[in-house]
């Protein structure tokens, strides 16, 4: 039996007329060998011949070889595609795939794909934490974020390579913008205190409510400056501003609760650091008027904060204002306007002293100097609105009654003796009338008469230390009654009780 020629190593070459070439091409001529020792093409047709002719730049399969287009190779599936003339094939067709035939091409495998997913979402994650610290905030970030845990439910798969995919930056707006509908108009963090972290959009409503609301009770600040200088001008004057105004902030109820803990830290650290600034004194004020939230009355620091107040005011040089100077090692020059601001800045402090020790029942550690006893729209250079020369009035008159009744010294109590108390109590209902004459006929805010009621009745609370043997007892009840539904008429706002 004759043998074919063998080659060195012992194998046997196999050629397209050979039996087993002949087997091979009956049982499927397009499928391809893995390889051979000469490192021919794949294609069974392929010779030696042609793969070392040098005109040839470029291997060629011969025409009858058969492919599958990227898609079918990609699921291992019959691929009924037509090359020449192209024609795609019926999978592409119906699922309205791009059906192409690429010479590089190769299979993704699944667990390959799965982990490159893995990674382009722990890259987006760093993306979207590092987009947080510079201050981008977007509405669903949260749900899109949940969403990267699932490489199914966020991918849409391709079987074609791309070789240009999404950036990183350009994936985190995507996701940053997705439930907006391509809005680029992202909320930016402008303000921050540890944990707090307010937009543009929110610091604005915030001021904008401060002033609308809270502002009338002490009138001291510009609403004319923007709230970037009032942050320029301290921090804590910016964030006293922000507390009073979260106090009935809708869009946010448990915003003064947040801001509580951060804001007691800023507050203390700043009275810690000494502060040389009168807009710490502003601050304050502002944080004496409308304390923080605490849970008990004894933890409450606000009278504590009242005597850093004056204190720091004092030291400054707020009460002498025309001699800023002596207060200060740097030369300082003061125009009108800001000799007016401290001027202001004083009376208000003075206002909420007295108003918190009133309130509180301790002593006031006001200061009733001479530079307080100007009038309202005075020619010379120091004045005072008429709405807070209104309000100095009124809280002069409550440190007289304080002082005059209750600081006995010969009493346990305090309290002046009976003769004594019913002859101070004539002559202190005859200036409280004169008061409300002055007062009134000025027409001034509701808020400058609620001042007003508050002292009558803080002036008739006299009579809970009457005996019932005391001459004019019953006289000092009723005055009581009346002072008390008076203010609680002018506080919840009857207008037929006030006229």
């Amino acid at each position: 039996m004759d043998r074919s020629p063998t080659v060195a190593g012992g194998v046997t070459p196999v050629s397209p007329t050979s039996p087993v070439g002949a087997r091979h091409e009956a049982n499927g001529g397009h499928k391809r060998k893995r390889g051979s020792l000469t490192g021919a093409d794949s294609s069974p047709a392929s010779t030696g011949a042609h793969d070392d002719d040098p005109n040839e730049p470029e291997k060629k399969r011969q025409p009858g070889v058969k492919r599958a287009c990227n898609e079918c190779r990609q699921q291992k599936l019959r691929c009924d595609v037509v090359q020449d003339p192209f024609q795609s094939c019926s999978r592409c067709n119906r699922l309205k795939l791009e059906c192409k035939i690429e010479s590089n091409f190769k299979r993704i495998g699944k667990r390959s794909k799965h982990a490159e997913m893995e990674r382009e979402i722990e890259r987006l994650r760093r993306s979207i934490q590092r987009a947080r610290a510079q201050g981008f905030s977007a509405d669903g970030i949260d749900d899109d974020d949940q969403q990267l845990h699932s490489p199914i439910a966020t991918s849409n798969y391709t079987h074609t390579r791309n070789p240009s995919l999404m950036g990183s930056d350009e994936a985190v707006s995507s996701l940053l913008h997705l439930k907006r509908g391509g809005s680029y108009s992202v909320p930016r963090i402008t303000h921050e205190l540890e944990n707090v972290r307010l937009t543009e959009d929110a610091v604005n409503q915030l001021f904008a409510e401060f002033f609308a609301f809270y502002h009338p009770f002490i009138p001291f600040l510009n609403p004319q400056q923007t709230p970037d200088q009032y942050y320029q001008q301290h921090t804590l004057l910016f964030w006293a501003i922000i507390a009073v105004a979260a106090r009935r902030y809708q869009p946010d109820p448990t915003l003064l609760t947040s801001l509580a803990t951060p804001l007691t830290h800023l507050l203390w650290t700043t009275i810690g650091d000494v502060p040389t600034s009168y807009f710490v004194v502003k601050a304050l004020c502002l944080l004496c008027t409308w304390p923080l939230p605490t849970s008990t009355t004894s933890s409450d620091p606000t009278h504590i904060l009242c005597g850093v107040m004056m204190k720091t005011a004092t030291m400054i040089g707020l009460h002498r204002p025309n001699h800023i100077q002596d207060f200060s090692r740097v030369s300082v020059e003061l125009n009108r306007e800001q000799l007016q601001d401290r001027i202001s800045t004083w009376a208000v402090c003075n206002i909420v002293a007295q108003s918190i020790g009133t309130g509180y029942g301790q002593p006031a550690s006001t200061l009733y100097d001479w530079t307080l006893a100007i009038k309202p729209n005075d020619e010379g250079l120091l004045s005072l609105s008429p709405e807070l020369h209104a309000r100095l009035q009124i809280e002069r008159f409550c440190d007289k009654v304080s002082k005059e009744m209750y600081s006995n010294v010969s009493d346990p109590r305090g309290v002046a003796g009976d003769e004594h108390r019913a002859m101070l109590m004539r002559v202190y209902r005859r200036d409280f009338a004169e008061l409300q004459v002055t007062v009134l006929s000025r027409q001034l805010s509701p808020v400058v008469t609620l001042h007003l009621r508050a002292a009558n009745l803080h002036l008739r609370l006299a009579g809970f230390f009457d005996s019932n043997t005391t001459q004019g007892y019953m006289d000092d009840l009723m005055g009581l009654w009346r002072a008390t539904t008076a203010f609680l008429d002018e506080a919840l706002g009857d207008p037929r009780r006030r006229a």
